[in-house]
């Protein structure tokens, strides 16, 4: 997972067989210029900002931006291991324009201020590994309450409405930690190409977040798949016997395809995997 040999063998393996294109692996897609998403149907006008949030830890520093008008419900994005930079911004203003007041965070704020990756998703793994190996599941919990406590505290955000959290890469398991942080919060967890979701320890994210009383969607790449078969079923069983709705899918992508600046971006399956976000948190934020 989120090894820049493999990403390379991916993009080559993937732009082989037509499936992405050279400029979808955003070769042509610097860290801060503007990203280009598929513009919302019916957008509404939206009000963005940086916000810092304090933490047991210290201060956070975020991305906030909602519905200019009136109260939505709340979503909490946790960024892959690039952390929060122009892409993300993007992502999270894309969901507020569809009717949703949304913070997207930087996990590494311990460290570093965003932007945490000098290249966005282009930048070499290793220079961004050492941040994602300071956080575990103590900070994950911690942050979860803070944010979702700062979230709470906002007059754009309906608190008569179930919270929705989202994860990518590393941000999976912190998405379904946020779940057993707040517990009565939250109806909605999802996480796109998730890593680490499923481990053999007692604490492992999946055996958590099916405790909770929240709806899933798990989308899965496909060569994460490959490495690890037997997850998917592991996923699915383990939530079907705490009786918990799950939506688990592999999709035919390549390991980090949802963001824009991801160099195995694949528009058409980010589509599908934000449309049945859309799904989700239609149903599950009541």
């Amino acid at each position: 997972m989120c090894e820049q040999d493999q990403f390379e063998k991916d993009r080559q393996e993937y732009e082989a067989r037509g499936l992405v294109t050279r400029r979808q692996f955003g070769v042509l897609v610097g860290a801060g210029m503007t990203m280009i998403l598929p513009r919302v149907v019916g957008a509404v006008a939206v009000t963005e900002s940086d916000v810092t949030i304090t933490t047991p830890d210290g201060t956070a520093d975020c991305y906030f931006v909602h519905p200019a008008s009136g109260t939505a419900p709340a979503v909490l994005i946790w960024p892959d291991i690039f952390g929060l930079r122009p892409s993300f911004r993007q992502m999270g203003k894309r969901l507020a324009e569809s009717g949703y007041a949304v913070l997207v965070v930087n996990p590494f704020y311990r460290v570093k201020k965003a932007p945490t990756a000098e290249q966005g998703g282009a930048t070499p793994i290793d220079q961004v590994r050492p941040l994602a190996q300071g956080l575990n599941e103590t900070t994950q919990l911690t942050d979860a309450k803070a944010f979702i406590g700062w979230l709470d505290q906002q007059a754009a955000v309906a608190k008569n409405k179930k919270v929705g959290t989202q994860g990518y890469c590393m941000g999976g398991p912190m998405a379904f930690r946020t779940a057993v942080a707040m517990p009565g919060r939250i109806g909605a967890v999802a996480s796109f190409h998730g890593g680490g979701l499923v481990t053999t320890a007692p604490n492992s994210p999946h055996t958590q977040a099916a405790a909770t009383s929240a709806q899933f969607l798990i989308a899965i790449a496909e060569n994460d798949d490959a490495r690890a078969p037997d997850d998917k079923t592991t996923l699915k069983d383990t939530f079907a016997k705490a009786n918990r709705p799950a939506e688990i899918e592999v999709y035919a992508a390549a390991h980090g395809w949802c963001p824009p600046d991801s160099r195995v971006y694949n528009e058409p399956l980010a589509e599908k995997a934000w449309s049945r976000l859309l799904a989700l948190y239609t149903k599950a934020l009541v």
